[in-house]
């Protein structure tokens, strides 16, 4: 047995995702009101993590010290690990953790986090309870790195608005299990969430629908710039990037709710959708549309700093195109074959701007064909569409709804909460493989990673998402991180596990005594255009 699935046998070394390595070691380290924190240069803003991680849960100042017993330190001797790796070693006298690069510091806080009893993650607001034993660490070496640069989950808040201090806790549980991304849905039909200050009614009008698939019950919600700015700060001191999606040409009905001008049909008024799956109305493609597109993509660059915006890009509708006069004109002026090319001449024309603001494009592909060469693409429909894209030459991101959608239901239990038709259990989740071994080494090279998706039309509280993520979310976090697989390890790491997601308030789906395999998301045939299979 490695050190690694020995030490998974210890409660206190069973973390989650799974180190590379793992070296139990005799003893215990013992924090005090006089343990002190020691930063080298560049790792001052990971000692304040730290400190302000545990803090308000254990009483412990960790107080700034030259001589502390606990370093953080940025080394070069670290530099094979990559941007993420750390290696953390716990001996009764002293805790050191080293990296290369400030987020690898940020990976081994949260394993530092998690190797302490779990009372030291109770949720916000919590009195400080100090565990009998005290608090203390288990002596340990570890050097651990992951296998994929983008781990992620995907929010959609544009079908059910969650308020900015949600989105902070979601970012918070991304960050303890080493997931780097959180993917904001910021608008689609049934909603515009971000405000654009050049387009108010967007959030005025476009943020408020009267009903959702006949509940009569209205529903609104949009943020400030200063919460989103709030938020992405809030993210990248944790290592997490935020990348905003702004659905464009399709998804598109509540933008088209607050400025009818920017359709096919303007002199029609419509309101933001109130039902679920795909709406036939889409942007125009005159002019007007390409400068408001210009517009919103600039103050979107503005408040996201990240490498990447996700355009949406995929289900749109053709329909509208081929009855309007301004789209043949279009056609006929950028020599095209016919409303379908408008597709992705439109995306280009939205890529080719990005590029301007310095900015990558992502989307959305079902088939690998949607999308121009310039974006990266986030292959949702099954494994073999993202290897098709990524021998196109996109790079691509991993998203097969079989493995990664948690709105479906984890099991066939009539109690389940009501989701997408299927079911994804833990099993399924887990045997996520974001490039297959049987695939071509040039299509598992463009696989920067993969990401869970959180979408909201069955999902409308905290409470619920949380129950829909956990522990499913955990699964996808190891096998993103970690090349190792091991099905009984994993359910012994997650068993334990459970008590840090429960210091954290979190209720997520509990571990049934023996988990088995429910059945799995029945595969469906590729959707037509106008079809509702990715939400």
């Amino acid at each position: 047995m490695t050190d690694a699935a020995s030490a998974s046998l210890r409660p206190d070394l069973a973390l989650v995702p799974r180190p590379d390595s793992v070296t139990p070691l005799p003893g215990r380290f013992i924090l005090d009101h006089h343990t002190g924190l020691r930063a080298g240069p560049g790792a001052e803003a990971a000692a304040d993590l730290l400190r302000e991680m545990l803090t308000p849960t254990t009483g412990l100042p960790l107080a700034t010290d030259a001589g502390g017993r606990i370093s953080l330190l940025l080394t070069s001797g670290q530099q094979a690990l990559g941007a993420e790796g750390y290696v953390l070693t716990v001996r009764p006298d002293s805790v050191l953790l080293s990296a290369a690069r400030p987020d690898g510091l940020l990976r081994g806080i949260q394993t530092l986090r998690q190797l302490l009893p779990p009372e030291a993650l109770a949720a916000e607001g919590a009195r400080p309870r100090t565990p009998a034993s005290g608090w203390s660490l288990p002596c340990v070496r570890i050097t651990d790195r992951p296998r994929f640069a983008w781990r992620g989950a995907m929010l959609d808040v544009a079908r059910y608005f969650q308020p900015v201090s949600y989105v902070r806790r979601f970012v918070d549980l991304l960050a303890l299990h080493k997931l780097n991304v959180l993917h904001l849905h910021l608008t689609d039909d049934q909603g515009w969430r971000m405000p654009v200050a050049a387009y108010p009614r967007l959030t005025e009008i476009g943020g408020r629908r009267a009903e959702s698939e006949g509940d009569g019950i209205p529903h609104e919600g949009a943020y400030t710039r200063a919460e989103l700015a709030g938020l992405v700060a809030y993210a990248a001191r944790r290592g997490v990037s935020v990348v905003p999606e702004i659905e464009m040409p399709g998804h598109a009905r509540a933008a088209l709710a607050a400025y009818p001008e920017l359709g096919n049909r303007p002199g029609v008024r419509l309101e933001p959708w109130t039902r679920w799956g795909v709406c036939e109305n889409v942007f125009g493609v005159h002019d007007a549309v390409l400068d408001f597109c210009r517009g919103v993509l600039d103050e979107v660059a503005d408040v996201f700093p990240g490498p990447y915006v996700h355009l949406g890009g995929d289900e749109c509708p053709r329909v509208e195109w081929e009855r309007s006069p301004a789209a043949r004109d279009r056609i006929t002026a950028e020599g095209l074959a016919g409303p379908g090319a408008l597709h992705g001449w439109f995306l280009g024309a939205a890529a080719e701007h990005l590029a301007k603001l310095g900015r990558r494009p992502l989307g959305w592909t079902g088939t690998g064909t949607e999308l121009p060469t310039a974006f990266t693409a986030m292959a949702w429909l099954d494994t073999e569409h993202g290897r098709a894209a990524a021998l196109r030459g996109h790079d691509v991101i991993m998203a097969p709804y079989r493995s990664t959608y948690l709105d479906y239901p984890q099991s066939t239990d009539p109690g389940e909460p009501r989701g997408q038709d299927g079911v994804l259990d833990l099993r399924g989740a887990y045997d996520n493989e974001p490039a297959p071994a049987h695939w071509e080494p040039e299509a598992a090279r463009r696989v920067l990673g993969t990401q869970a998706q959180l979408w909201t039309e069955y999902a409308r509280t905290p409470a619920e998402l949380e129950y829909l993520a956990f522990p499913r979310l955990c699964a996808l976090a190891d096998t993103a991180w970690s090349a190792h697989r091991d099905w009984p390890d994993y359910l012994r790491r997650q068993g334990h596990h459970q008590t840090r997601l429960d210091a954290l308030g979190v209720r997520g789906r509990s571990l049934p005594p023996h988990p088995e395999r429910n059945a799995p998301c029945a595969p469906r045939p590729e959707p037509e255009p106008t079809s509702a299979a990715r939400p």
